[in-house]
């Protein structure tokens, strides 16, 4: 017997939630491996279908199914392309700026600059990958993986992806978070390129 309900709990990096059944009762478990393969990963809110099977830890969702709903298209939110581009201009060019300073007082190795390359290669992928998983409701790269990659010294990559793709770009929360992984990268690059703290990355001289 199938019941429908709602997603009211979603752990996605555990991979687990409860679903809250129209028929009332406790929530329901289900994991991310009782939903059907090859639909996009589940958020919280999700209307769904399912089966139940009783185990030892109690009831738990099986053969779980998203039910699509039409929604009302929000409103796109528009972006002041003037304040955007010269917020992200002055960012790439304070990473120039340090990196130029560094090389100057503190003779660096060019590998710098091919490891920021390399790295916003990368990053650029990931955020590609992101918007076409976003677009066909795919398995989408985690905000964590792509975190990351900025805060290692990918985010130039990232930051001219969010404006080429228009992904991102709007979502504050996001725009907090990878903000604060620019900051904390030129922090970062600046320590290790530093004659004090050089032994950390002995190929940092040149």
């Amino acid at each position: 017997m199938r019941f429908e309900g709602r997603l009211v709990r979603w752990e996605d990096a555990k991979g687990f939630g409860f679903i809250e059944s129209t028929q009332g009762g406790e929530p329901i478990f289900v994991h991310v491996k009782s939903f059907k393969s090859g639909a996009r990963r589940p958020a919280l809110g999700d209307t769904v279908a399912f089966e139940i099977e009783v185990g030892p830890k109690g009831k738990r969702a099986k053969e779980v199914e998203r039910i699509r709903t039409r929604r009302a298209s929000p409103r796109p939110r528009r972006e002041s392309p003037v304040a955007w581009g010269l917020f992200s201009l002055g960012a790439l060019l304070a990473l120039v700026a340090v990196y130029l300073a560094a090389w100057k007082l503190w003779g660096i190795s060019h590998v710098w600059a091919l490891y920021y390359f390399g790295l916003s290669v990368v990053a650029a992928a990931a955020y590609a990958q992101d918007k076409s998983a976003a677009r066909r409701g795919a398995w989408r790269v985690s905000e964590q993986t792509l975190h990351t990659l900025g805060l290692l010294g990918g985010w130039p990559g990232g930051l001219l992806m969010q404006k080429a793709l228009r992904h991102k770009s709007n979502k504050t929360s996001f725009q907090v978070v990878f903000w604060l992984c620019v900051a904390s990268n030129l922090v970062a690059f600046l320590a290790l390129t530093h004659p004090n703290f050089r032994w950390l990355v002995p190929w940092s001289a040149v």
